[in-house]
């Protein structure tokens, strides 16, 4: 079992005010359009693309948005341009973070997060020097809407992926993360839908080879970290190696 990794941001939070499902519609659309840029538009093809639109549909984004969103990217409807990279930082009690960022504006967004990290006891790390410590994954999130009792639920689940070959699994409260590698990703998600598991979202993220753990009063500090980073629009996923 590795320890908590994935900072499960507004997008997998049902029933969200208004303004985080605006902000969360915003970072969705940013992946969609530069997933479409890169690869193309059909899905079919476009691995990448598939996986943006398949979390947007768990959002419940409207089909016309999503459809915008490929355009942009494509050049058919004028658009922004937008950038995408990854940032490495250390947060409180040493912790690793990778941040990944779609932006309009790199310089603005580096100051921005740069901000944020410095608010919240935590410092940019040099190209490098953190993400040695994650490993490139598949990562398939399954949340507590479907559980019938908490411990029937989560037995079920970790059976069914430990049937359809995953690597590791670990939990964050009622939500799951099952990761595989990079390139079994779809193999492991098909084999856990036709075990009739609900699939909340699947991409390609960054796991840590090893976990460390802290103080509660220190974790918390974290939490508020990447609450404070998934508020920026331009950060679409955050990834640390604190343990859970």
């Amino acid at each position: 079992m590795s320890g908590h990794s994935h900072w499960h941001s507004i997008k997998y939070q049902k029933g969200a005010a208004d303004a985080k499902k605006s902000k969360a519609f915003s970072k969705i659309t940013r992946l969609i359009a530069v997933a479409a840029r890169e690869g193309g538009s059909d899905p079919g093809v476009n691995s990448k693309l598939r996986l943006a639109i398949e979390q947007a549909k768990s959002l419940n984004m409207p089909k016309d948005k999503i459809e915008q969103a490929i355009k942009r990217g494509t050049g058919e409807l004028t658009s922004e341009k937008l950038e995408e990279f990854t940032l490495e930082s250390y947060g409180p009690g040493g912790i690793a973070i990778i941040i990944e960022v779609i932006t309009d504006n790199k310089n603005r967004t580096l100051s921005e997060i740069k901000q944020i990290l410095n608010q919240n006891n935590g410092k940019m790390a040099n190209e490098g020097s953190v993400r040695w410590l994650f490993e490139r994954k598949g990562i398939i999130t399954v949340n507590n809407e479907q559980r019938t009792t908490n411990s029937e639920w989560r037995e079920k689940l970790e059976l069914a992926a430990i049937e359809a070959e995953a690597e590791d699994i670990s939990w964050q409260n009622d939500i799951l993360d099952i990761y595989t590698k990079p390139n079994e990703l779809e193999k492991v998600k098909k084999s856990l839908e036709e075990k009739g598991v609900k699939i909340d979202s699947s991409s390609l993220g960054w796991s840590p080879k090893e976990t460390i753990d802290t103080e509660e009063t220190k974790k918390e500090t974290c939490r508020k970290l990447f609450e404070s980073l998934d508020e920026n629009e331009a950060v679409q996923d955050i990834y640390s190696n604190l343990k859970n």
